[in-house]
């Protein structure tokens, strides 16, 4: 077991001695004060896994040299000890966040597994936190999900820019999860205890977004009745999140690039100067570099907004995040909903992982969502759930006009009404098509898509062969031998 950095503090020095000779024995790294003031000073120049004290010092009594630690380090563990022990003591003590209370005299080895017990939490403390960054640093970051490699990038580009004050510009189709990024940002941010304002900037005509950016006077215009802060001065020492960006009349983005440049404006109709300190996040689904070379987009506010670009891939480059995000998805839903499911089947498992999701993530999500609704409690979710209408092929009917499903994810499978095939053939295909999914999602990798098929490697090839699915050499090789 990693040996602890221990803080003694008691004012006799026969005591003080027994317990640092003790603990260095076995290995723990001790330090040791004898007034409470000497224990502050220790505290403040370094940190310490454990800290035993005794109840009564000069200068300052165990319980307020409890309070400071726990301030200055929540994690620390604090052991108390003393000759005048109570139970009102105790119980204020342990509620103050001491791990434990020790009554002197005491023999050392009391107090040996006193220090071995929390010794022991802090590890297993230290080992959750560390398995729980681990999976959320490779598959997740403030509800943003992702597997893939492009999108772990991502995430670990919002992780580092959200510690600091950069202007961010996000990028990608509609229902990427720009919105998601922003918020993750500002919640990761020196600024998650302020506001974080956001503006659609694509809904509002030019005088309206002006108002409502930096605010207006009262009399400013038709309608002003009155004072009205904007939406800068509501996002003071926050963030602001401007969507939409691209679609900013160039009026508005002269006025844009001078708050970011100047950190200061004027209300529309008034001539004081505001200053305003604000983080600004932007997203756009246009090329802002193409509208800057066609001249519908000033230059120089690009450069102040492109400062650290974030590209959102489309969900549909990112096929392998769709189980993640679709498992996810499901069990929030079910259980918001109040409704046990048992997952979705093998069939809209194949769809899922087929269909191209136009819509990105917002689109699974509103499928996700329809399926939950139209499944029945303990049942998987169907195909027919998860396109939402009566006449769902996999129910015998013709594609519907208006559903990617039907005409995309469904794509090879849908017959025409009243024609079906022998159950032994549509079994076939579906694991063919499957197995398939199961390759692109890992590149080719058949260890991998063995694994997340829940086969042998041996099995997958031998289906591969079965199927007419190309094996490389080395992957019938290494069959041949597991098989030997």
């Amino acid at each position: 077991m990693k040996p602890s950095k221990v803080l003694i503090i008691d004012d006799e020095p026969l005591m003080r001695l027994s317990m640092t000779d003790a603990l260095r024995a076995v290995g723990h790294e001790v330090s040791a004060a004898s007034t409470g003031q000497e224990a502050a000073e220790f505290l403040a120049a370094a940190s310490f896994d454990i800290v035993v004290s005794d109840l009564r010092l000069p200068g300052m009594s165990g319980l307020d040299l409890l309070r400071l630690g726990k301030e200055r380090s929540p994690l620390t563990e604090v052991i108390m000890i003393t000759a005048h022990g109570s139970v009102e003591t105790a119980v204020q003590a342990m509620k103050l966040g001491a791990y434990d209370y020790l009554l002197k005299p005491f023999a050392m080895d009391e107090l040996l597994m006193t220090i071995d017990r929390a010794t022991k939490m802090l590890a297993l403390r230290q080992e959750n936190v560390e398995l729980r960054e681990q999976l959320e640093g490779r598959f997740s970051f403030e509800g943003i999900l992702g597997k893939n490699s492009r999108m772990r990038e991502v995430l670990e580009k919002v992780k580092l820019v959200a510690a600091t004050d950069s202007t961010v510009l996000i990028v990608g189709e509609s229902g990427t999860g720009k919105e998601l990024v922003a918020n993750a940002i500002h919640r990761s941010s020196p600024r998650r205890d302020q506001a974080i304002v956001k503006v659609s900037c694509a809904a509002l005509p030019e005088t309206l977004l002006e108002a409502e950016l930096f605010g207006h006077e009262k009399g400013a215009f038709t309608g002003a009745m009155r004072q009205r802060r904007g939406r800068f001065e509501l996002a003071h020492r926050g963030t602001l999140f401007l969507d939409e960006i691209g679609e900013v009349s160039p009026v508005v983005q002269v006025k844009l690039l001078r708050v970011l440049q100047e950190r200061q404006f004027e209300r529309v109709g008034g001539n004081e100067t505001i200053e305003v300190d604000v983080r600004v996040v932007c997203a756009t689904q246009k090329d802002l570099k193409k509208e800057v070379q066609a001249g519908r987009f000033r230059e120089d506010l690009y450069y102040r907004l492109n400062v650290v670009p974030v590209v959102l891939p489309p969900l549909r480059e990112r096929k392998e995040d769709v189980p993640v995000i679709a498992e996810s998805m499901l069990q929030a839903r079910s259980t918001r909903g109040g409704k046990s499911l048992k997952g979705f089947s093998q069939a809209a498992w194949g769809v899922l992982l087929r269909y191209s999701f136009p819509g990105n993530v917002r689109e699974l999500e509103n499928m996700i969502e329809r399926g939950v609704a139209l499944s029945r409690p303990n049942e998987e979710v169907e195909v027919w759930n998860l396109c939402g209408h009566a006449g769902c092929p996999f129910l015998g009917g013709p594609p519907q006009p208006d559903c990617g499903l039907c005409h995309e994810g469904l794509s090879g499978t849908v017959r025409a009404p009243g024609e079906i095939e022998p159950l032994a053939a549509a079994r076939d295909q579906f694991e063919r098509q499957y197995i398939e999914s199961a390759l692109d999602r890992t590149e080719g990798k058949k260890l991998l898509a063995a694994k997340l098929l829940g086969l042998s490697r041996k099995a997958l090839w031998e289906k591969c062969k079965r199927y007419g699915i190309e094996v490389g050499k080395d992957e019938k090789e290494s069959s041949d031998e597991e098989s030997g």
